[in-house]
């Protein structure tokens, strides 16, 4: 049977079967680290692969919801907005159903990105500073917003101010874990931009009851909800220009942080600022030493685990959870730029064979 998050149906919108339209998301792999765990002092770490989705992301859960509705409603045309991995898979969903899909991207978005939602059939609009400044980021918005409104289309942004059903297909991310892990999970770690899939990590974990306190981590380059959570303020703010080079997470607003900010508090989690330099290194660390290959924003949660291990925050024996959210085959660019891999030389057969005899 084909993996989907349909699985879940009972915690999803109600769209008719017949409409219901599925790659194959859900259902990612919950690995248990190798060798990071105990480097970290820690007997139970678990890494939940979202990056073997589909398109790369767990932002298929939130595409496989939201195109399903706009083919349900009858819609031919998407229009949305993205930094990669969201136009990504809307572009491939949207292939699958037959819909035009138009997806307007943050200035500097990750040129794998773009080519793989432009393969998919999508048309690209970059804008210049969107995704870079706070004010013209509210403005670009504001005003997919009043296009969408005025034609009954939705505004696929996967946040709950714009798109709360279909986010609820990215809360089934929690319903996995806990039928993964039975006994139960203490802390979960989640990346977060303008906050989406931290506040869908705990809409599902207040719904299931389940105690699981969730942190939020952000880049100190766009600390837009982190500090604010930890500081004990309960408003998110916004940045005037995202500083950072983690691609995904350049979310100068704020978005849903308020309600971040607020169930994370609920729930006993807290906020963790990270740099950027660390969460390179953990991005070199999860292929190096667990043969996790994920983008930069993939390893931002464990770069924020790091700093509660710091703070004495995290006890030896609790069940943590780190979310691995995107493929590092979506940022090869960042590969490129950020590690100093060594040229491939070509070798005739005798020295191929004395190169072997070495490490023999």
């Amino acid at each position: 049977m084909l993996k989907t998050i349909w699985k879940y149906e009972s915690f999803l919108p109600d769209v008719s079967e017949q409409y219901r339209l599925s790659l194959g998301e859900g259902q990612t792999p919950l690995v248990k680290s190798g060798f990071i765990g105990k480097a970290l002092g820690l007997n139970n770490l678990y890494f939940k692969l979202e990056s073997l989705n589909p398109t790369g992301s767990y932002k298929d859960r939130f595409a496989a919801v939201l195109v399903s509705q706009m083919r349900a409603a009858g819609q031919k045309v998407c229009i949305a907005t993205s930094s990669g991995n969201t136009g990504a898979a809307l572009s491939a969903y949207c292939a699958a159903a037959g819909i035009t899909c138009m997806l307007v991207v943050v200035d500097g978005a990750p040129e794998s990105k773009v080519k793989q939602m432009q393969l998919y059939g999508a048309q690209i609009l970059m804008v210049k500073d969107f995704g870079k400044n706070a004010e013209i980021t509210s403005r670009v918005f504001d005003d997919l917003e009043k296009i969408c409104s005025s034609r009954q289309l939705p505004l696929p942004i996967s946040a709950y101010r714009y798109c709360s059903s279909a986010m609820q297909g990215v809360e089934t991310i929690v319903y996995e874990i806990l039928e993964m892990l039975p006994d139960g999970v203490d802390q979960l770690f989640v990346p977060a931009g303008g906050g989406g899939l931290t506040l869908a990590m705990t809409k599902a974990v207040l719904s299931s009851s389940s105690g699981i306190k969730v942190n939020c981590v952000q880049p100190e380059g766009n600390d837009t909800i982190a500090s604010a959570l930890r500081n004990g303020k309960i408003h998110a703010a916004a940045v005037s220009a995202s500083i950072t080079v983690v691609s995904g997470l350049q979310v100068a607003s704020v978005i849903d942080g308020d309600q971040v900010i607020e169930n994370c508090r609920k729930l006993g989690g807290n906020g963790y600022v990270v740099n950027d330099a660390d969460v390179f290194k953990w991005e070199k660390m999860l292929a190096r030493k667990e043969g996790i290959f994920c983008e930069p924003a993939g390893a931002v949660a464990l770069a924020g685990l790091e700093e509660a291990i710091a703070r004495k925050e995290i006890g030896k024996d609790e069940t943590v959870v780190c979310l691995v959210t995107g493929s590092g085959f979506k940022d090869m660019m960042s590969v490129d730029r950020h590690f100093d891999l060594p040229e491939v030389e070509t070798l005739n057969r005798q020295d191929c064979i004395s190169t072997l005899e070495q490490y023999l």
